[in-house]
């Protein structure tokens, strides 16, 4: 069964794209609100059941954050793709920070991995906010997930690391 986001009730969460924009526990300067530190945000869930949903071709969305919860396990494999190679927590976080750099598209751009999942934007500014909103979120998931793909040593995790293998909604992650 698939793990759906525990983020059901959205009342008074700005949304973009049809897409609600959760608080995150993150030092990272973007348009989320900021979470209390000792609540789980949508990035521990994401990573949390990664490993679980990862497995499924289907993904019945019950509510927005689900959307958010379906393009983060998305990401997650991503950067274990861009992680495999890497044999030590700097090569790691060199790999993490260039996939960072690349650009983020949103909805109704070339390169977005799932079209009509999300609205696209009505104007450029929520495309914008949007945009931002996913480049933080990608860059604090970024973070956690290398403390979970390398051990304290900085050697590879290959419990974390075997799951690149896998492709999520039969969407092949570049």
């Amino acid at each position: 069964m698939v793990h759906h986001s525990s983020f059901v009730d959205e009342e008074g969460v700005r949304k973009a794209c049809g897409c609600p924009l959760l608080p995150l526990k993150s030092h990272i300067k973007g348009p989320a609100p900021v979470s209390d530190q000792d609540r789980t945000d949508i990035v521990d869930e994401a990573i949390t059941f990664f490993r679980a949903n990862v497995f499924f071709r289907n993904f019945d969305v019950q509510s927005p954050a689900d959307k958010l919860l379906i393009y983060l396990t998305f990401y997650i494999n991503v950067a274990l793709k861009r992680l495999e190679g890497c044999r030590t927590l700097a090569e790691g976080t060199k790999a993490i920070i260039n996939l960072g750099l690349e650009k983020v598209p949103v909805p109704g751009e070339s390169g977005f991995p799932f079209p009509g999942l999300f609205a696209d934007p009505q104007s450029q500014k929520e495309a914008e906010l949007f945009r931002n909103y996913l480049k933080q979120i990608r860059e604090e998931t970024s973070g956690r997930l290398l403390s979970v793909a390398y051990r304290p040593n900085g050697t590879p995790n290959k419990w974390w690391l075997a799951f690149a293998k896998r492709k999520f909604m039969n969407v092949v992650a570049l």
